[in-house]
This record gives C-alpha cells, sequence and structure tokens, in this order.
C-alpha cells in the first residue's frame, strides 16, 4: 500500500518474561523494514536509501552497505537462502518497484524485476523455497497483481489478471515489514488486505493459480488501519496482527488467529497486544511454538497460539524474523535487536 511507511506453560512463561531484546550494531543509520533470519548465525537485513546488512555470527558483527545505484529506492523486504544468497524488493509506484538478487554475499546484485506497470505498487514477497516465490501488489483496475518465479528469479511471471483476487474500494496490502503475504508448505500462499471497507485474507493452494477470500475482524475501514503481517504454523494454523499505524498504542482489534487455514477468523479473548503490530511470526523449538509481534510502541510474545500476550518491552521495532528459536528484530535508525527463546528447545 502506498503508507510509505510468539514442567511446563509457567516456566517457559518466567523464562520468556524475564528475557528482552539484546540490542546490536547493524553499522548503519537507515531506517530498518525489513528482516529475514536463514539460521542461527545467518540473517539479512534491509531498509531505506538503499542499505542491507548481514551477519554470518549470530549478529556479533553486522556488515552494511548500500546497493551502488539504488540510493533512492525503500527496500521494505528481504528474503535470506542463506549467507551468500538474498532477494531484496524494493516499493514504490512504477519502477520504484524492483527485486534483486545476490549470490556473493552482497557483493553483487542483479536487478531481477522492474515493474513497468505505473499504477502499481508492489508491497511484500514471500519464498517457499531458494527458487520459488511470489509477490503481491496494490490492486490496479479492481485486481490484485500477483507475479511469481520458479527458477530463482531469473523471471518474473504475473499470474493470470482473470485468476487474481479481486479489490474493494481503497484496498492494498501493506508495505510496513514486508510480511503482509506468507507461504507454507510447496503451493500454499496468504496475504493480508486494509485500507478498504474490511481487513480481508486471500489465501491458495495451488502456488497462486486460484484464490478464496475470507473476511477478519481486524479493525479496517481508513488508509492506515487494517492486516500489517500474517503468519502461518502450518497448513491450517495461522495468525494476523496490525491495527492503526496511526494510532500505535490501542490495542482494539489488532490481533486475530484461524485453525482451519483462514477461512474463518477470531479476535483474541485474553490479554491483547500492547498496541499496533506491524509484524509477527512464529518461533519454533522442540517444546512447541510461540509467537512474537512487532510494532513501534514495542513488541510481545504469546505460547497459548495468541489467544493472550505478554509484552516483551517497549523499543519499537518494525519487522521480526526468526529461524527455530534465534530471532531479530529491525527498526529506526539502524535499529537490530536479538531474541533467543532457547527454553523452547530443551
Amino acid at each position: 500500500m502506498r503508507i510509505i511507511f510468539c514442567a511446563a506453560l509457567s516456566i517457559v512463561l518466567s523464562a520468556v518474561g524475564s528475557t528482552q531484546w539484546t540490542s546490536q550494531s547493524s553499522g548503519t543509520t537507515a531506517r530498518l523494514r525489513g528482516v529475514s533470519a536463514a539460521s542461527s548465525t545467518v540473517a539479512w537485513a534491509s531498509g531505506s536509501g538503499g542499505a542491507y546488512a548481514r551477519t554470518t555470527d549470530g549478529g556479533v558483527s553486522w556488515q552494511s552497505s548500500v546497493m551502488p545505484g539504488a540510493a533512492e529506492l525503500d527496500f521494505r523486504d528481504v528474503e535470506a537462502v542463506d549467507a551468500n544468497t538474498a532477494y531484496l524488493l524494493s516499493i514504490g509506484n512504477g519502477e520504484q518497484s524492483r527485486i534483486y538478487k545476490t549470490t556473493d554475499g552482497g557483493r553483487d546484485w542483479k536487478l531481477q524485476f522492474t515493474n513497468h506497470n505505473e499504477k502499481a505498487f508492489f508491497d511484500a514477497f514471500a519464498f517457499w523455497d531458494a527458487r520459488t516465490g511470489i509477490a503481491v501488489s496494490d490492486p490496479v483496475d479492481g485486481k490484485f497483481i500477483l507475479i511469481k518465479t520458479t527458477d530463482g528469479g531469473a523471471t518474473w511471471k504475473e499470474i493470470p489478471r482473470a485468476n487474481s483476487p479481486s479489490a474493494i474500494q481503497g484496498d492494498g496490502a501493506f508495505a510496513a515489514s514486508g510480511t503482509c503475504i506468507a507461504v507454507q508448505g510447496k503451493r500454499n500462499v496468504w496475504f493480508g488486505t486494509g485500507g478498504g471497507a474490511s481487513a480481508r485474507v486471500f489465501g491458495s493452494t495451488d502456488g497462486g493459480l486460484t484464490w478464496r477470500d475470507g473476511s477478519t475482524p481486524i479493525s479496517a475501514g481508513n488508509a492506515s488501519s487494517g492486516i500489517f503481517s500474517i503468519a502461518f504454523r502450518d497448513a491450517r494454523n495461522g495468525v494476523i496482527v496490525g491495527g492503526d499505524y496511526k494510532k500505535e498504542n490501542e490495542s482494539s482489534n489488532n490481533i486475530a488467529t484461524t485453525t482451519d487455514g483462514g477461512a474463518t477468523w477470531a479476535l483474541a479473548k485474553g490479554s491483547l497486544l500492547s498496541g499496533f503490530r506491524s509484524a509477527v511470526t512464529y518461533v519454533s523449538g522442540s517444546r512447541g511454538s510461540m509467537l512474537v509481534a512487532v510494532g513501534p510502541s514495542g513488541s510481545d510474545y504469546s505460547v497459548d497460539n495468541g489467544a493472550s500476550w505478554k509484552s516483551l518491552g517497549s523499543t519499537g521495532y518494525h519487522a521480526v524474523s526468526f529461524a527455530g528459536p534465534d530471532g531479530w528484530a529491525v527498526g529506526e535508525n539502524g535499529r537490530i535487536g536479538k531474541y533467543s527463546a532457547k527454553e523452547l528447545g530443551r
């Protein structure tokens, strides 16, 4: 959207609640809006002014740079494959929306896709594997635009417009954290919307060829509200977060979950997120999973699949990503925080 802008449960709660994000030095002052963890040691981040950063030692050190010739681009999404390979997506109208790829740790970047539709505005992308990915744009002429690659980005092809989801007045996807679209398994994909009369989730089980839509109880109805992030633990269990980014501390109707693959969504009935949240992710361990959500007013975690939430602190972040129990969140002025939920892996 054109708004530029996770014995016993009590033991787990105690361990998680006493842990906060550990600050790390990114080496950049850029506004970081994308992060992707490839493993417990490798992660990539992206942001404004053509900036990107990478760590290969768990965040002990980060190497940051600005992509040559891309200082005017805002990289809202990054998808990490490994220490050498990553994709970057920049947002904006027309040719500002682009996709790049590196296979040598960021020394060189290849431009893979440039949007030539002046009405299109790409918000985010997601990858099933190193070669197969999908990206979503705001609607053009009443239809969302989706492009897909199956060859590692060598080619990006638009999904037939006749099969694309239909929009309602004011509809759009949010580019806040690069996580308004999520994939699972080999062919499942979902993306969330907002800005219009309602916040909806579109889902596909055939890699994006056909879609179904489902209404949600997330706050919507104006250009600053709706679903900002979506994540799925498996084919049936998922979570959406959002709210109104102009009301950072408001916590009503900003978290919902599904147990039927996104056909229906229910608001959390316990303690809620402590404010607007722009990103959410599942954190896995051998004892089970938790959820972590972040936003500009702080972060929260849940150990009961989103039914209730506890604060992880008031430090603001825009995006979050985990690989197993280890993960990173990124935010303003190059802010990077690391969190490790090792207790889940015992």
